[in-house]
């Protein structure tokens, strides 16, 4: 299957998600001391000098507010950079909560970085006067893990690049651009992830393994995800389920959600059936009773994307722990920077199950859940809730109204369990842009919802009448030009 991947443990994305929290207004304050202390404790123990400095420095600090300095240096405006504020919540963090600038101890973790720079440019000196091309090129790689353990954006990504143009093994070069993907969502850099993506998908073309192909499936999906297209992220999230094994990139409860809310969001009521209804993967973490048990015990199928050689290996990882709900025990032989906290599905459940049966009150109470426990508390998922409440809304506007001519406001009102003036202005807004084919008549009685529903022939008739109307214009102008040349002949 090719080579074990390489560069994959640097850089920690968690602590991306604890400097997210930590500026959340929406985190609970729990949260955002947890946050704090995992921030320090990382910091300490990867002596993580520069990243300290990025984000808790007086003056350059990424934490402090627009314009404030520290309290012996004066205040100036700060210079913010995309990553910036894709790495934060919000762009002038006014939480109580806050990582302290120690400036002894920077200076302490800046000398100990010094020294363990100086020990890996002694081992690549000696490498190249002593040994070979492999040697120098695994003394190299530690420097390039050194800067990304650290947290220095630029020195990682250019001792990345160094690396990539000095090897020739395809595997490992397809290992360093995903390394440089990580770093661009560790910092919030969407054009640099877009960038590498690009770069990884013409590089596993041109001839990549079967699982560096199925890793990239899940970092171009997440990197679908943070630009909000969820159309084509959706498909690729899916289909990493049955074969997830990039947990340097997220958990595999992580994935469960982004799969699940990108699918509910984008795929039609047949897909959204098959791939997320009934997805065994899905059921295994969202089902209840003997749907669970049945998808954790192999007894449901893991579908048509799994390798047959992978879904033995990951049944047999799953039975040895058969009490684990979440499946996450399945990337126990890999690395984690630290152990997945429990996490309640059952608001992404309900949400499922009330959209595809049509349980329309349930699903609003189920959506308002979800958006206080994963849309407002996740990094890549933040920046969108806005667009996708109003999406989600609309999708189940139009799964009740393509059902029906004519529709009573109230009764609407009523299925969804809003006020009847809640609903006239939110149907109005999508009414207004195109999105929903209907009117609404408050003039008698109550008020009365009627759909237009296309019709194809009457369409495909206008169409062939205005295309007719478009060719006699022309003919006609043509015959005007044709009788003035003559006539000039004449």
């Amino acid at each position: 299957m090719g080579s074990d991947p390489q560069y994959a443990k640097w850089p920690l994305l968690p602590l991306a998600q604890h400097v997210f929290t930590l500026t959340n207004p929406y985190a609970a304050k729990p949260a955002q001391q947890a946050a704090v202390k995992s921030l320090q404790d990382a910091i300490d123990q990867h002596k993580m000098a520069p990243l300290y400095r990025y984000l808790a420095h007086p003056v350059d600090g990424i934490l402090n507010a627009v314009g404030e300095g520290g309290a012996h240096i004066p205040g100036k405006p700060l210079s913010r950079k995309s990553s910036a504020v894709g790495m934060i919540a919000t762009k002038s963090p006014t939480t109580s909560i806050s990582l302290p600038w120690d400036e002894l101890a920077y200076q302490k973790l800046k000398e100990e970085n010094d020294k363990e720079l100086e020990e890996y440019q002694k081992e690549e000196d000696e490498a190249v006067e002593k040994a070979g091309d492999t040697e120098i090129q695994a003394a190299r790689g530690k420097r390039a893990e050194f800067y990304a353990r650290v947290g220095d954006k630029e020195k990682t990504i250019a001792a990345y690049e160094d690396l990539f143009e000095k090897t020739g093994i395809l595997g490992s070069k397809i290992d360093l651009v995903l390394a440089i993907i990580r770093i661009g969502l560790f910092f919030g850099d969407k054009q640099l992830v877009k960038k590498h993506v690009e770069r990884a998908k013409t590089l596993v073309d041109s001839g990549g393994d079967w699982d560096r192909r199925n890793r990239l499936k899940a970092y171009e999906g997440l990197y679908l995800l943070t630009v909000r297209n969820y159309n084509a992220g959706a498909p690729l999230l899916l289909d990493s389920l049955s074969t997830f094994t990039s947990y340097e990139l997220c958990t595999y409860s992580n994935l469960v959600v982004y799969s699940v809310l990108a699918g509910s969001v984008s795929l039609n009521r047949v897909d959204f059936k098959s791939k997320v209804v009934d997805a065994p993967e899905i059921k295994a973490i969202l089902g209840d009773g003997e749907d669970k048990l049945l998808a954790l015990s192999g007894a449901i199928s893991a579908g048509p994307g799994a390798d047959a050689e992978m879904a033995d290996s990951s049944s047999a990882s799953a039975a040895a722990k058969t009490t684990v709900v979440n499946l996450t025990t399945l990337g126990s032989s890999t690395e984690q920077p630290e152990a997945e906290m429990a996490v309640d599905f059952s608001p992404l459940a309900q949400l499922v199950s009330s959209l595809y049966n049509g349980r329309y009150k349930l699903f609003f109470q189920a959506l308002a859940l979800v958006e206080e426990q994963f849309l407002t508390q996740d990094r890549y998922l933040h920046e969108h809730k806005s667009w996708f409440i109003r999406e989600m809304r609309l999708r189940a506007y139009q799964q009740l109204l393509q059902s029906y001519r004519v529709v009573g406001l109230e009764s609407m009102a009523n299925d969804f369990g809003v006020t009847v003036d809640f609903l006239d202005r939110d149907l109005a807004k999508f009414i207004a842009a195109g999105r929903i084919p209907c009117t609404i008549d408050r003039v008698t009685g109550k008020g009365v919802i009627e759909t237009n529903r296309p019709d194809d022939k009457n369409k495909q008739y206008q169409d062939v009448v205005r295309q007719g109307d478009q060719l006699i214009t022309k003919l006609q102008k043509y015959g005007q030009a044709v009788r003035l040349r003559g006539s000039e002949r004449a």
